[in-house]
């Protein structure tokens, strides 16, 4: 796996776990924090033995422009696995499926306004599959830039109360930050709402616990995390 920082990452220990169980002694995964996506290259120079990589923050975007191939879907310019062969890397996108089948089930007929937090690489998986379910969308960001709608300042009321489906894709209160969560205005959160968090260390966000607080349904990453590995797992051995 490649990103910075790696520690909150459970990617090492649960593709470890499956070697075992499927008996390939022989495969090894390992972190490369790398805090700069042009380390790419020399990494992969370096470990000619590597024959795929998962790729996370902050270079689901980066990692783009040093790919030989993708297989996306739509136009997606996001990439977070990598199949390596003859040396020559291959971009595919696991997190649109793992969201996709971990949302549906806990999605209800009134979830048709989201609100989605943040606007990095994990967000644009996010949104193609919002925007395939039909759901209307504002994004919301430090300041209007891109695709944001909204500024955090700027919910209210009004826009939480439309808007019951709420999805942060922020890194904010993933390990050891637990304590950072959005600032939106929680308490106008109710029943109706259904929150997801990306961030999957710790199990439960402040940004959950405060949604929960108000009586919401919740989920976190982790179902969407272990779908996403396996078609990985899926696309290195095809």
């Amino acid at each position: 796996m490649i990103g910075f920082p790696l520690h909150h990452s459970f990617s090492q220990k649960y593709f470890t776990e499956k070697f075992e169980k499927e008996g390939r002694k022989e495969c090894v995964y390992e972190l490369f924090p790398i805090p700069s996506i042009t380390e790419l290259p020399q990494l992969v120079r370096d470990h000619p033995d590597l024959e795929g990589l998962n790729v996370t923050r902050p270079h689901k975007k980066t990692v783009m422009a040093y790919l030989d191939g993708k297989v996306l879907p739509g136009n997606l310019q996001v990439c977070n696995c990598i199949r390596i062969s003859g040396r020559k890397l291959f971009g595919y996108n696991t997190d649109v499926i793992g969201f996709e089948k971990s949302l549906q089930p806990v999605l209800r007929s009134h979830h048709k306004k989201a609100l989605v937090l943040g606007q990095g690489g994990a967000a644009e998986a996010v949104l193609f599959v919002l925007n395939k379910l039909g759901i209307e969308i504002s994004v919301v960001s430090r300041f209007i830039h891109g695709a944001a709608r909204y500024t955090y300042s700027e919910l209210d009321e009004k826009k939480i109360r439309e808007n019951t489906l709420i999805i942060n894709t922020t890194p904010l209160g993933t390990f050891p930050d637990t304590e950072t969560f959005p600032v939106i205005p929680y308490e106008f959160i109710s029943s109706e709402h259904l929150c997801y968090d990306l961030v999957y260390n710790p199990s439960l966000t402040v940004f959950l616990h405060k949604a929960e607080l108000q009586g919401a349904r919740i989920k976190n990453g982790e179902e969407m995390l272990i779908i996403q590995a396996e078609e990985s797992w899926k696309i290195w051995n095809a």
